[in-house]
């Protein structure tokens, strides 16, 4: 089982978009795969179920079918993790629920990272909990990969949530936020995997012989998406922007010095794809409640619509094998 997030801490760079479309894209080459919602915002929830699904979900006491709901016997301390709930989107995609109570847990979580450096047992089962959550969570669908969407922030929650990440993918629009977001990002990515290692070698004996995340949170390299496309190339008004991506990439991200060799995404290696922002097809999609390459004229995709939808089915593709590629899936 593989776990992959997608964080970048500028919000509006069409993450949860991109979790969701490569959610089906990675059901469709076969294999079985948990969306974890560990976002607030429940955005990606709101994208896979109905509304009135949803609502009956939420207005449970407790929510226990969400992902706050499994956290609350720990966080209330009168248990540990909940057997979390699945919803079943299709036979091979499965969904931890969101839940905006979800921000509610931050607090806990930034009580309890600095006494993990006591060896407390219970902090380091806070700490823990969404690794926990997932873990069971895939089991139970016997997930190759878990897709794990977080919040565009760099507070407790998601630090917890990355800790659950074996590798990370970051989503980047071409302007002057996403650069300072990496020059955020990237230092913040190696002070958490310093400090959750320096955390292990100290969790007490009544752990030791219980499995814990090693919060790799390794790179896996950067997407750029909604870039505006003029004749096949990126308006002037972004160009400057997409060609600073590469280096501040390697420089904040990878900690490498000196410019390296590519002058774009389009021939830097950590760039694993350039995605077009399909304006006109997203609205469909959201009616329809299906990912924009599975649109057709049914669902109102005509001519070029539908040009667009299968140009788009082609691009997740390739960023699906790509990213399987580089994290070792296997595709059956």
């Amino acid at each position: 089982m593989k776990t992959l997030a997608f964080f970048n801490n500028k919000g509006g760079v069409g993450k949860t978009t991109l979790v969701y479309h490569l959610a089906w894209m990675f059901a469709e080459l076969g294999l079985s795969v948990l969306a974890a919602d560990l976002d607030p915002q429940a955005n990606l929830t709101s994208m896979f179920l109905e509304e009135e699904e949803l609502e009956g979900i939420w207005t449970e006491l407790g929510s226990p079918r969400t992902v706050a709901g499994s956290l609350a016997p720990l966080m209330e301390g009168t248990g540990d993790v909940a057997t979390p709930y699945v919803a079943d989107i299709t036979a091979r995609i499965g969904l931890v629920v969101g839940d905006l109570a979800l921000s509610k847990v931050e607090d806990e979580l930034s009580s309890q990272w600095p006494i993990c450096l006591d060896g407390k047992a219970r902090a380091f089962r806070v700490i823990t909990a969404f690794w926990r959550l997932l873990e069971n969570a895939a089991q139970q669908r016997k997930a190759d990969v878990v897709l794990i969407d977080v919040a565009p922030s760099l507070g407790a929650l998601n630090r917890a949530a990355l800790i659950a990440a074996s590798q990370v993918v970051i989503p980047l629009v071409p302007d002057l936020y996403s650069i300072q977001g990496l020059r955020n990002l990237g230092p913040t990515l190696q002070t958490w995997r310093a400090e959750w290692t320096d955390r292990l070698q100290r969790r007490p004996a009544t752990l030791l012989a219980e499995s814990l995340p090693t919060g790799a949170m390794l790179p896996v390299g950067y997407v750029v998406l909604q870039h505006a496309v003029r004749l096949d190339r990126p308006v002037k008004a972004y160009q400057r922007w997409l060609d600073r991506i590469p280096m501040e990439y390697r420089r904040s991200v990878l900690q490498q010095e000196g410019d390296g060799d590519a002058e774009s995404p389009r021939n830097d290696p950590n760039c694993l794809a350039e995605l077009r922002h399909y304006r006109s097809l997203m609205p469909l999609a959201q009616e329809a409640r299906k990912p924009m390459f599975l649109l057709t004229p049914a669902d109102g995709a005509l001519g070029g619509h539908y040009q667009a939808a299968q140009a788009c089915r082609k691009d997740f593709h390739a960023l699906a094998l790509k990213i399987a590629k580089r994290c070792k899936i296997r595709i059956p």
